[in-house]
């Protein structure tokens, strides 16, 4: 698991990319303290770009085959500040009841479908998919602001950047 402490810490979230990342995906996360990426990462040249501007704790998503998907985890845990983090890529696989294990925030990807839903006070977010546009959903991310327990999440449309 992997632990941040710091009094506040600006994360980028990101999943879907499938080897693209584009020049806003840079643009919102020029501030970022660490990336958190929710599998389907596509390609090691995309986990290289993104780790060129912050850290980055990636899963493997269903598309990411081969040697490179097998050496990245189906799942992490990561721990900011006050607040654990569960990621998977695929929020039907979830393998564990988040509330009895502490996590505040389940993030996952997988539909391409940006959202935010608590239930049994855990957030699931879905930052959407920062890769090629499919169907008719946004381009999109997240920054999620952890100050403590304290937590902000703000969805970023990629194409009004």
């Amino acid at each position: 698991m992997e632990k941040i402490e710091k009094e506040s810490t600006t994360v980028g979230i990101i999943s879907d990319t499938h080897g693209l990342v584009r020049p806003s995906v840079t643009e919102a996360f020029k501030n970022v303290d660490l990336i958190l990426h929710a599998g389907d990462v596509g390609t090691q040249n995309a986990l290289d770009t993104l780790k060129k501007i912050a850290p980055v704790t990636a899963v493997r998503g269903n598309m990411d085959g081969g040697i490179f998907g097998k050496n990245l985890p189906q799942t992490e845990l990561v721990r900011i500040g006050q607040v654990s983090i569960y990621i998977l890529h695929d929020l039907w696989n979830l393998d564990l009841d988040p509330a009895a294990a502490g996590c505040k925030i389940v993030l996952h990807g997988h539909t391409h479908r940006p959202s935010m839903k608590e239930d049994n006070e855990v957030l699931y977010l879905n930052p959407g998919s920062a890769g090629p546009v499919r169907n008719e959903y946004p381009v999109s991310v997240a920054l999620l602001t952890v100050t403590g327990e304290e937590y902000n999440v703000n969805m970023l449309d990629l194409e009004s950047l």
